[in-house]
């Protein structure tokens, strides 16, 4: 009886090594294992919906989409809090890497803002960014503001940095483009998963582009969509 018992507990104690390995290995990694940039995220990390956004600050379409997300800034908190939603921003200079016409300031952009993410003043520089070419070239002017945009130069980008208080460690690291092998390095793996900006990924409710006339509430169509999802 007793070689009985030792068998039965030799067998359960081998079971429960293989479940043991089987969950190790197929177990899904969590959202702070998905996150490209800590910094570029808002919500809780350990969300139950995690909301991804992959996008360039000179896209017509991705800042049509973000403006209005800014210009509602309140509402967008309370909803990813009261939905429990984590929302990433996978931001590179997408389009000066994989672009037809490879604009300069998709890379002056990205630049800019990795600086002000390395200060930790990511989302006051990013926020005030939108707001900044929304309204300077793509409100009213549709995606013909891209070329007005283009013609200004880098220094652009280093004026919005002032307005949020960023200083001469900002403007060094613009000089010396410190973070560009981040940001090439995002832009190859946004280039692997995505067929354009923006491109969103919500829970599973995966769609690209966004109308230039849409406001929040079509924003909340596309998160109601990954809620759904």
């Amino acid at each position: 009886m007793k070689k009985v018992f030792s068998i039965i507990g030799g067998v359960v104690v081998v079971i429960l090594i293989i479940a043991a390995i089987f969950a190790s290995t197929t177990a899904k990694p969590s959202n702070a294992e998905k996150v490209w940039v800590k910094e570029m995220t808002a919500g809780d990390t350990e969300a139950k919906n995690y909301f991804i956004i992959y996008s360039d600050l000179v896209c017509p379409y991705c800042v049509a989409f973000e403006n209005a997300i800014v210009e509602h800034e309140e509402e967008f908190q309370n909803y990813i809090k009261e939905n429990d939603i984590l929302v990433e921003i996978r931001l590179s200079d997408f389009l000066y890497e994989y672009g037809e016409t490879r604009p300069e300031h998709s890379r002056y952009s990205a630049i800019a803002a990795y600086c002000a993410k390395d200060e930790g003043k990511f989302w006051d520089y990013y926020n005030l960014a939108i707001t900044s070419v929304w309204n300077d070239f793509f409100s009213g002017n549709g995606k013909s503001g891209f070329t007005s945009l283009n013609q200004k130069g880098p220094e652009y980008w280093t004026e919005i940095g002032e307005k949020v208080g960023l200083g001469d460690e900002f403007k060094s690291c613009i000089a010396n483009q410190t973070p560009l092998n981040e940001i090439k390095e995002n832009a190859a793996k946004a280039a692997k998963l995505t067929n354009g900006m923006p491109y969103f990924k919500f829970n599973k409710y995966v769609s690209s582009g966004f109308d230039l006339a849409g406001d929040w509430q079509d924003v909340l169509m596309f998160f109601q969509a990954g809620l759904e999802s």
